[in-house]
């Protein structure tokens, strides 16, 4: 009968249609945060410790947070792979456990709280300082660890480690109980960055770098005896000769005490005419065409050469240009002849390099009384029979970054930005100032008042770091040592217990040791060991943790390994606000100086008689949250958890956390407290600018218009090695991923509402090995490792990358499209269909067990729909085996001619201007590859009513028009056996099995 006069009969009620509780819309926004409360009624986090109690321990240290503001972009990117990183590794069968940490203390928040003060805060005393600050802190710790919850990450989050508890504070003066006990602190006057906006050290962790508008000028200073230098020079006997210097900081001029100079390298003297005179000055011979040509001289001639060591011995000296005093001219290693005229203006109390020579030198003025004040110097070599004492460094910058009364009348309570100008318009008007520019430069600045520091000399805390400290100790510096020994006072001095090595050699070599992901950061890491200077412990603010030292009324000061372990027992009674509130007697009454071999002959009776002062100097947040490897590590999970096996966080923290985690733990343990360092990117806009809190780049909007699933998806398709461009259309696009990703998981489901798994499971053979049930199976073996193996190497991108493909590709564009004709029409429980089902039942498990890594509230979503409300969260699982089931190796060509045989079809539906595909069939050659193979699966993978052999062997696939044949009216297929039934319409054989007609 024709198609058009059979019966129009509706079969839709005989067909097995998706039916599942997993909604087709999400609704993220409003579910997710009922899974997590429903995970905290549960106390979800500690039954999966339970869980795991007994396997293999995996622990993963989370670097602390600063606990102010709300969290922004980058805590989603650190948070989320801290989470695939637990969740991953505690679904790989081992005992993960989390703490959560926050970092409490430090300047940024003891800004923000005397900023709200303002004119209040001068009334008030540190602890009701100290009470706001912790405040604060409490605030912005409950928030963030909502917000951090609210990301559906698993943590110990009712007890994280806070910098502030009174067992963590204690936990890091132990710590540093050690590294005194190892003679690895020391207190001197040092140049070192200071922030002139809160009035405290910095580190180098502290520092960014951004362009900065400065002064460069040359500026000549006068020889006070022409007549002593090198005869090569041929000085003219009568004339005024001069050092030509180059500074970009004209305003620490009023501090130079010495020219330096390569003394390998050849100076010149030059006549020159400028602005109409004729003078005399002396410059690197290389360099002196540039900057004579540069500087406007005219008519330019060199007089004399000699080497810069020549000028050295000659005892040549300058007339300061500023101030009443005469200097050397000395030599030195950080003169270079890259840039400048070879000739370094040198401000001992203003950079690290002028300070060391400084020292070294032993630059002091003679304040003599019969003549001028002269700076005096012995060189090293000199020390051992020089009367000359160790330097009081000269450094007339205060510390609100004004001069004090040490400088001329017109620099005296000046802003040191504002002397530049003054400096050069002094220089000019004495006819001193060769030349002067501006130009811009990358220059440090506070990372967060982000204004511009200086280098300082102030009396600080130093963790000996350097291998050169290390040297000099070994050696028997004087300075150093009397530093290190200065408690002893008249006792002879005894030998500093610094380790064999370095901290910097031992931290070079560990990290060979270490796997750096991306392997990158070995070297930039290495980079940074090798440049840094000794650590600058103290800070000096009120809220923070004390450094537990204390002086007597002539400055010398009690701080041994026993004293500081006294006081470590005190305020992890008490919390730091102790050392606020009581007198040194309260804080060491525990304490005996005369069962301390350590301490200082002194120490005792000014302990008793009350003339021991506290110190006022709090340690650097850095060494804080650097010594948490002791704190939470040790103190948590015992020797078994240190080192730990992985540190997380952002690729600054090479300079950072990683780096001065590693120097203490170092020092005390030998050995760095990490196995492994990941690090990632930043988060920048369209523009490539970084993303932070104080820029307003916040979290709270991603919340409510993508869902927190979304998010995290996102995460974990980015390339996290580099910076991460941010917008709008990227979380676009990771929506429309994770609706893939979710209608894949919806559909398999929705496909099993009629399956038992118990009653209803098909067991593979190796009969089946050529169904396309085993094909699908063997796919998703191949899916399950390679995420397996990407979450091993903790590469979520790949993980992602493959789940996605499986979903789009495998799944929805090959399997369930070829599938869904014996889903729907097949009767429901026929051995194919089943077959099926049981594949689409462990695709579903396994896929589920994947994603929950990733996308934790829709795989527990998913979980429950697949095994119901009663069973154990997804969370609780382990990750999956490979499925057992063997495909036939024939597959993978089949498969690659798959796509020959689409070209075909789509060629001719083109061509024959076919509707709908399954008008279609498909004539093959007959081929071994293909034999045992069921037709109506290539048909189905093919979208066709009809695959067939062709006895030629040598034809090429042949599209056959179905049209003529009658179409099945429930499945729409063309197979050949569509006739009327009994209720007048037309169904295949297959249907009208399936509705019992």
């Amino acid at each position: 009968m024709p198609q058009e006069q059979a019966k129009q009969a509706n079969y839709k009620s005989t067909l097995n249609l998706p039916k599942t509780s997993l909604p087709m819309k999400a609704n993220l926004v409003q579910n997710e945060p009922a899974t997590l409360k429903q995970w905290q009624n549960q106390n979800l986090y500690a039954k999966i410790r339970q869980a795991r109690a007994g396997s293999p321990k995996y622990i993963f240290h989370d670097g602390p947070p600063y606990a102010n503001g709300s969290i922004h972009l980058g805590h989603l990117l650190n948070k989320a792979l801290k989470d695939f990183v637990v969740r991953s590794k505690t679904m790989a069968g081992y005992d993960c456990p989390y703490v959560p940490g926050w970092d409490c203390h430090g300047l940024p928040i003891e800004h923000k709280v005397m900023q709200d003060l303002d004119d209040k805060a001068a009334d008030m005393v540190p602890i009701q300082i100290r009470k706001r600050c912790r405040n604060y802190a409490e605030k912005f710790v409950k928030l963030q660890s909502k917000q951090m919850q609210r990301l559906l990450t698993l943590a110990d989050y009712d007890r994280p480690y806070l910098t502030m508890h009174p067992e963590y504070e204690a936990a890091t003066l132990n710590v540093f109980a050690d590294l005194v006990a190892k003679g690895l602190v020391y207190r001197m006057k040092k140049s070192v960055h200071w922030s002139i906006e809160h009035r405290t050290a910095l580190a180098e962790a502290e520092l960014e770098y951004y362009d900065r508008q400065d002064t460069s000028i040359y500026a000549m200073f006068e020889i006070e005896s022409p007549a002593i230098l090198p005869e090569t020079l041929n000085a003219p006997p009568n004339e005024p000769v001069y050092l030509m210097i180059w500074t970009t900081t004209p305003w620490t001029l009023p501090s130079n005490m010495a020219v330096a100079v390569d003394q390998a390298a050849t100076y010149a003297l030059y006549r020159f005419e400028h602005n109409g005179d004729t003078h005399h000055a002396i410059l690197a011979e290389q360099l002196a065409p540039e900057v004579l040509t540069q500087g406007g001289a005219v008519h330019f001639e060199q007089v004399g050469v000699c080497a810069g060591n020549d000028l050295k011995k000659a005892n040549t000296q300058y007339h300061h240009p500023l101030q009443p005093w005469r200097c050397p001219v000395l030599t030195a290693d950080f003169v270079t002849m890259d840039n400048g005229t070879g000739l370094v203006h040198s401000a001992p109390g203003h950079g690290v390099e002028d300070f060391e020579m400084g020292r070294a030198n032993r630059l002091y003025f003679n304040h003599a009384d019969d003549g001028p004040t002269r700076v005096c110097w012995a060189a090293p070599e000199q020390h051992e029979q020089s009367p000359l004492p160790d330097p009081d460094i000269y450094c007339p910058v205060q510390e609100e970054g004004t001069y004090d009364e040490s400088v001329p009348q017109s620099l005296r309570g000046v802003l040191v930005w504002d002397a530049n100008q003054i400096v050069v318009d002094h220089l000019r008007a004495n006819g001193r100032l060769f030349h002067d520019h501006q130009f811009t430069h990358s220059y440090p600045h506070d990372w967060r008042s982000k204004k511009p520091i200086i280098f300082r000399a102030t009396e600080q805390w130093f963790l000996i770091v350097t291998s050169e400290s290390h040297k000099k100790v070994q050696l028997g510096d004087a300075p150093l040592r009397e530093a290190l020994d200065k408690n002893l006072e008249e006792q002879s001095p005894k030998p500093a217990k610094v380790m064999e090595r370095s901290l910097q050699a031992l931290a070079l070599e560990s990290i060979q040791q270490v796997q750096f992901i991306p392997t990158w950061g070995r070297n930039r890491m290495r980079g940074m060991l090798e440049s840094r200077p000794d650590w600058c412990l103290s800070r000096q603010r009120v809220w923070g943790l004390p450094i537990p030292a204390f002086f007597n009324d002539r400055g010398d000061y009690l701080l041994t390994a026993t004293s500081v372990r006294a006081v470590a027992d005190k305020l992890a009674e008490h919390g730091s606000d102790y050392w606020f509130k009581v007198e040194a007697r309260e804080l060491l009454e525990e304490y005996d100086p005369n069962h301390d071999h350590d301490a200082p002959d002194w120490a005792s009776e000014a302990l008793r008689s009350g003339q021991l002062h506290k110190a006022t100097d709090i340690f650097d947040v850095w060494f804080e949250s650097g010594s948490s490897w002791n704190a939470v590590i040790l103190h948590r999970f015992g020797d078994e958890g240190f080192p730990a096996d992985l540190y997380l966080e952002g690729s600054d923290q090479h300079r950072g956390w990683f780096q001065l985690s590693m120097l203490p733990a170092l020092g005390i343990t030998g050995q760095p407290p990490f196995k492994a360092v990941l690090t990632h990117g930043f988060m920048v806009d369209k523009d490539g600018h970084a993303l932070s809190k104080s820029k307003g780049h916040t979290i709270e909007g991603l919340f409510d218009n993508y869902g927190v699933d979304v998010l995290r998806w996102w995460v974990s398709t980015l390339n996290v090695d580099n910076d991460i461009k941010v917008d709008d259309q990227f979380f676009d696009l990771a929506g429309e991923q994770f609706r893939k990703v979710r209608n894949t998981l919806r559909y398999l489901l929705s496909n099993l509402a009629d399956y038992d798994n118990a009653a209803d499971r098909h067991t593979f053979t190796n009969d089946d090995a050529t169904s396309m049930d085993a094909w699908a199976l063997g796919e998703l073996g191949e899916l399950v490792m390679d995420v397996c193996n990407s979450y091993q190497q903790l590469n979520f991108r790949r993980a992602s990358e493959a789940i996605f493909h499986f979903c789009n590709d495998t799944m929805s564009a090959i399997y369930l499209m070829a599938a869904k004709d014996r889903l729907y029409c097949d009767k429901p429980g026929s051995p194919r269909r089943r077959r099926c089902q049981t594949a689409l039942r462990d695709i579903a498990d396994t896929l589920i067990r994947l994603l929950a890594t990733i996308m934790p509230h829709t795989a527990d979503e998913a979980w429950y729909a697949l095994h119901g409300p009663n069973t154990d969260s997804v969370h609780l699982q382990l990750l999956p085996h490979k499925p057992a089931v063997k495909a036939d190796r024939r597959w993978a060509t089949i498969m690659v001619e798959r796509s020959q045989w689409l070209k075909a079809i789509e060629d001719a539906r083109q061509r024959m201007a076919f509707d709908n595909p399954l008008d279609c069939g498909l004539m093959v050659p007959a081929d071994a590859e293909l034999a045992g193979f069921d037709l109506v699966d290539l048909a189905d993978l093919c979208g066709i009513s009809r695959f067939e052999f062709s006895d030629d062997t040598t034809a090429v696939a042949q599209v056959t028009d179905l049209r003529g044949e009658a179409r099945c009216q429930r499945s729409w297929k063309r197979d050949g056996t569509v006739k009327q039934r009994s209720d007048g319409g037309l169904l295949s054989d297959r249907d009208a099995d399936a509705a019992n007609l």
